[in-house]
This record gives C-alpha cells, structure tokens and sequence, in this order.
C-alpha cells in the first residue's frame, strides 16, 4: 500500500478545504492509498511562502510517503514556472503525484509522458536562466562594470609594517578589519616579490 500525502490550500480564511479534503480522501480510498500526512495553507497562491507546502517538501525529501494527492494543479504552485520545479523534484525524489480535478497520475502511461515534458520544460528553463546570467555578465564585462565582490581597500605597506613590528596575524587581521587570510597572502606575496626585486637591483 503506498503511503500518500494530502495538500490542501484554500485563498481566504473564509473559504473551507473540507470540500477538497473529502474528495481526496475518497480519492484515496477507491486507490488504495495510506493517508500518513495531511498539509493545509489557508493562503493566496501568489504568497512566495507557504509553510504547509515548505513542510511537505521538507517531509518529502525525507521520503515519508510515496505520493502526493492534490484537488488541482493550482492548489500545488503559486505559477507554471513554480508548479514544473515542484513537480520535477517530486519526480526525481520518485513520488508520484495525483491531481483529482485534472485526473493527472505521474504513475500511469500519460502521467508519465507529462513528467517528461515537464522535466524538459524545466531543463529548458534552467539553461535559459543560465545563459542570460552569462549574457548579462558579458556585456557588464564589456561594458567595463566589475562583477563580483568589490576589491578591498587595503593598506599592504601598513599591513607589512605591523608585521615587521612582531604582530600576530590575528591582530593585523583585526586592527584592518580583514580576514587572517587575506595577510597571510599579502605577506607571502610580498615574500615572493622580494626575489625578483633584489635581481632586478
């Protein structure tokens, strides 16, 4: 017997997920399904955050039940975009999903050619995100913009000087506010430098 989680979202605290509840449950039965978990959010679609959804999630990457049972496709994701990243990591975590409205079963011939399509929609999505961030990231470079984390402004003389008086690395690092790391390199790259400037000499 599979192990199935129930979500259920309702708009406005006005509205009931009874209704929802009843026909998934029923749902359940005629399948042969073992209710383990019910989640609930009473909160628009739109809302990024939905701690019942957060909570299934979190419980499916536990792997406690084996599939997922909803009233529509629209209950589960506040958009497309969102529903195809849901549905493709239920997917790859191998729980299957069952919408009652749309009559969707990822574990059937159709279901299964879904999820296909879905997973290359958000493979689609995933490269085009990627390519725009490189695209953006070379006309920013061509553009003459620095990408990334500013440069310290940081006082190497003054760091050696500390150092030449017997500071610790740990007290330069904090009377200039930068990590032990960043002198341990500004002094070793002044070690490395020292070779060349007395050849050149």
């Amino acid at each position: 017997m599979k192990r199935a989680a129930i979500y259920l979202r309702v708009s406005t605290l006005d509205q009931h997920p009874e209704t929802q509840l009843y026909d998934l449950e029923e749902l359940a039965r005629q399948r042969q399904f073992e209710i383990v978990a019910t989640y609930e959010d009473r909160i628009s679609g739109a809302k990024a955050r939905r701690p019942g959804l957060d909570q299934m999630m979190k419980d499916a990457r536990r792997h406690h039940f084996d599939v997922v049972v909803v009233w529509a496709c629209d209950r589960l994701a506040r958009s497309v975009k969102h529903f195809l990243e849901t549905l493709d990591e239920l997917t790859h975590l191998n729980i299957e999903f069952v919408s009652f409205r749309e009559q969707l079963d990822t574990a059937g011939a159709l279901g299964r050619a879904v999820v296909t399509i879905i997973s290359v929609v958000a493979e689609l999505e995933r490269s085009l995100i990627i390519e725009r961030v490189r695209a953006g990231m070379r006309r920013a470079k061509l553009e003459g913009t620095h990408i990334g984390r500013k440069p310290l402004d940081i006082d190497r003389q003054a760091v050696l000087r500390h150092r030449a008086h017997g500071q610790s690395l740990t007290q330069i690092a904090k009377t200039f506010s930068i990590g032990r790391a960043t002198v341990s390199r500004i002094i070793k790259e002044e070690r490395q430098a020292l070779p060349l400037a007395v050849g050149e000499a």
